[in-house]
């Protein structure tokens, strides 16, 4: 059965962190980004539409790159994330830089999305398991107050080089019940969580479940979002200079409001990712793992 399902990359940061596209350094064995396999995944898995949410400043480098390759293969199109991309009335304090969060980045791109769809990060490789799964949950699941998260166990999604930040899941009968954001390291053969809320740590199994931002909804979060973004600055009118309106509190905020539900699906694959400059060589590593066992082709465009 054929059903629209878009996928929507938050991809406006990029620039910030690598100071500019041109310097983004590839992954793939010729020039690709993790963000390419991401789409060559969807396109396999039978994803009908990109959204890319980028900063309007990138707009044609990032066509030049990363557009230019995937245009033609599947429909894609472009929302830009702009700190005046905000309700009528909110004043922006003249100090205020970046823009609101990842929740004020899927507002921006509310005009590009009819269908359901999963949202991911840019640089973040998740593995084709993630897409899969996602898919056959929207096929399967038809209760529309029922979305889908999916979720790495935690020793998947570390580095040797350092602690990460990870959000902890919590669940019942398979549903997220809360999202613990924390720094995780490795601490003497163990695995060590330190709440960013300043909660006491804690250790957790390996297999201990983590959100890395995969998440697949119903077009209904987009109402409520652009309800919910009005409460936001109203709630946030005297800390307009450092506050972040972000997917997590959303989702808990319409789990509470509305009544609806998050279903955890667990990931077989192992996530990638350039945390640290020494992660590069790893990552190029496993994907030519990957590509050697046959789930990417050498030229993954070509």
């Amino acid at each position: 059965m054929k059903k629209d399902l878009t996928l929507v990359i938050l991809a406006a940061g990029m620039g910030s962190r690598f100071g500019g596209l041109k310097q983004l350094e590839p992954i793939g064995p010729n020039g690709e980004f993790i963000i390419d396999y991401s789409v060559y995944d969807a396109i396999k898995t039978g994803f009908t539409k990109i959204v890319f949410i980028i900063k309007k400043e990138n707009y044609e480098i990032f066509k030049e790159t990363i557009g230019s390759r995937i245009e033609g293969k599947i429909k894609v199109e472009y929302a830009f994330q702009e700190l005046d991309n905000i309700p009528k009335g909110v004043e922006i304090p003249l100090d205020r830089k970046k823009p609101w969060g990842t929740a004020h980045a899927l507002y921006s791109a509310i005009d590009y999305i009819d269908s359901d769809f999963v949202l991911i990060n840019a640089d973040d490789f998740y593995g084709r398991s993630a897409y899969l799964k996602i898919k056959d949950f929207f096929l399967q699941e038809k209760d529309p107050n029922i979305y889908a998260m999916v979720a790495f166990n935690v020793a998947s999604t570390m580095t040797s080089f350092g602690s990460v930040k990870r959000g902890i899941c919590e669940s019942q009968d398979n549903y997220l019940t809360n999202i613990i954001e924390s720094v995780v390291e490795h601490d003497n053969g163990k695995i060590k969580v330190s709440p960013l809320d300043g909660r006491e740590s804690f250790y957790v199994p390996e297999n201990q479940l983590v959100s890395m931002t995969f998440f697949g909804f119903r077009p209904a979060i987009l109402d409520f979002l652009k309800k919910d973004i009005n409460n936001f600055f109203e709630t946030n009118k005297d800390n307009l200079e450092k506050c972040e309106y972000l997917m997590p509190d959303v989702v808990f905020k319409e789990i509470k409001e509305n009544s609806k539900k998050v279903f955890v699906l667990e990931s077989s694959d192992k996530w990638l990712g350039v945390t640290y400059k020494e992660d590069k060589e790893y990552v190029q590593e496993e994907l030519q793992k990957l590509i050697k066992k046959g789930e990417y082709p050498y030229d993954l465009w070509k």
